[in-house]
Parts: structure tokens; C-alpha cells; sequence
């Protein structure tokens, strides 16, 4: 191989994805920082999840108590 093959982007990815591949250290922090990806993602999941649960709740409460404070109202055909 010719060095001015080395500046080509086709042959620099390539020769970097397989130093990264066979790089102990490189590999040990993908790894790490898929782990902690993966952490991240499911942890905003269930930011998410308790809020809208949270959000839902509250809706519910709200609808109860405004049910409960506003007079009943009659149904039609009862007199009046």
C-alpha cells in the first residue's frame, strides 16, 4: 500500500474501526458507555412514566372535586 492510500476517508475508517476492535481499552470503554447508555435511557423512561402517571392522577383528582362542588344536575324529564 502506497502512504497517500492511508488519507483516503475509506481506508482511515477502516483501519480505525479495526484498531478500535482489536484495542482492549477501546473496546472496555464502548462497552462502559453502552452499559451507562443503556442506564440512561431506561432511568428517562421512567422519569417519563412516573410523570404522565403522576400528571394522570392529578387529572383524575381534579375532575372528582370539581364533580363534587358543582350541583347535581337534573335529568330531563324529572320535573322542574
Amino acid at each position: 500500500m502506497e502512504p497517500e492510500d492511508f488519507v483516503e476517508p475509506e481506508v482511515a475508517v477502516t483501519a480505525a474501526v479495526i484498531a478500535a476492535l482489536f484495542s482492549p481499552r477501546v473496546r472496555k470503554v464502548i462497552r462502559q458507555g453502552l452499559v451507562y447508555g443503556t442506564a440512561g435511557v431506561l432511568m428517562a423512561g421512567d422519569t417519563i412514566t412516573s410523570f404522565a402517571r403522576s400528571v394522570s392522577r392529578s387529572f383524575g383528582q381534579t375532575r372528582t372535586m370539581m364533580g363534587e362542588q358543582q350541583p347535581a344536575a337534573q335529568p330531563e324529564g324529572s320535573g322542574g
